[in-house]
């Protein structure tokens, strides 16, 4: 699998400017290709470089490479949606490539072209990402990121895949707003801090928009990211938990295939700011990369009705959701809490989903086979 690792810069006060320089440049270049592939509608890569290779290295005076890297960057953009003009920010990624960036092999210093030359820049490699990239190998594409006014280098590096696990069952994961996760033995992962936080943020930037003098421009500065900050942070404590909690217990998980999902779910005013900071995704790849990291299979589910079906006798209807928080079903009359109830039903699909997939077993008596034959019967 692919893992992009985020390593930081630390460029001094001279190679700050060479680098934003670089940076602003290489941009307005591909904000030109892009008018050019959207005047002719070019989409392939080569075309578009035989179209503005020269012009691009003559009017912007980026070295080749730069120029090759501009030019990808704008095809690779361009064709998700030929009916766009796209346009690229002054601060845009810069894509390098093993021509014009390389590394020390201790990895303390990153040697990145820039439009006066080269530069040796500090590189801050923590232990865990040294592990990393001494066991891994280092794809040829690296990104150089400014994000409030620190650099970065994106890195992206092929992991091996471990085998999973073969287990009989699995765990299943209902994931929600008020509570982002609950599995179906009854453990819940609340989603009040997220929403805590999300309140208290809210009513500090629309207090500081209203003063809007520059100290309160400037607090603003300060708080922005602060929250995506911090609900990252939670997916990731809570992805970590369940995955090690699947793995020693030798279990897979059962996820819900939540894609489309904001199309597909109106709710009321009050809820739509609580709703569209709904981390769903995020949490969701959290769990799918950290389970394959650690060997644990991953099944996704329909969704639909898992939280108004009855987990002991199936019985599905609107009504068995009482409100939020609690399922009665109208038939069995059997309650539970509405999301612990719907992890049973991801886990119970999940399992059949295993059995539609899984050949049936041959049974072999050991009577009728030699012992030779009874060794590789069962599986010696």
């Amino acid at each position: 699998m692919l893992k992009t690792l985020k390593l930081p810069l630390y460029p001094t006060p001279d190679q700050h400017d060479r680098l934003l320089a670089t940076m602003h440049r290489f941009n307005a270049a591909c904000t030109w290709i892009a008018t050019q592939a959207y005047r002719t509608r070019t989409t392939n890569k080569f075309a578009l470089q035989k179209l503005v290779y020269y012009a691009v290295r003559d009017q912007f005076g980026l070295s080749a490479q730069l120029t090759i890297r501009a030019i990808a960057k704008v095809a690779d953009v361009y064709k998700r949606d030929p009916t766009k003009l796209p346009h690229f920010r002054p601060q845009g990624a810069v894509v390098y490539d093993e021509r014009v960036i390389s590394f020390t092999p201790t990895w303390t210093r990153a040697s990145i072209l820039t439009l006066a030359g080269r530069i040796p820049v500090s590189l801050h490699v923590c232990a865990y990402h040294a592990t990393l990239l001494q066991q891994t190998a280092v794809r040829g594409q690296a990104d150089l990121v400014y994000q409030h006014g620190r650099w970065y280098l994106l890195l992206v590096v092929t992991l091996p895949e471990p085998l999973c696990a073969s287990g009989a069952d699995f765990l299943g994961i209902d994931l929600g707003i008020v509570n982002l996760a609950t599995d179906n033995e009854g453990t819940v992962y609340s989603g009040a801090g997220v929403e805590r936080t999300r309140r208290i943020l809210a009513h500090r930037r629309r207090n500081l928009q209203r003063k809007g003098t520059k100290a309160a421009k400037r607090k603003l500065r300060q708080l922005s990211s602060k929250q995506a900050r911090f609900q990252r942070n939670t997916n990731h404590v809570i992805s970590k938990r369940i995955v090690q909690t699947a793995k020693d217990t030798g279990r897979g998980l059962a996820l819900e295939e939540l894609t489309g999902i904001r199309s597909r779910v109106t709710v009321k005013r009050p809820q739509r700011a609580r709703h569209a900071n709904w981390a769903f995704y995020q949490l969701k790849s959290f769990l799918v990369y950290k389970a394959i990291l650690a060997g644990v299979r991953v099944q996704t589910v329909d969704p639909r009705n898992t939280s108004r079906t009855c987990q002991i006798c199936g019985y599905c209807a609107k009504a068995n959701r009482k409100s939020q928080s609690a399922f009665l079903c109208v038939q069995c009359g059997f309650a539970a809490p509405a999301d612990h109830n719907a992890a049973v039903n991801i886990r119970q699909r999940a399992l059949a989903v295993r059995a539609a997939v899984m050949p049936p077993m041959v049974s072999v008596s050991i009577d009728t086979v030699s012992d030779g034959d009874q060794g590789q019967a069962a599986g010696l």
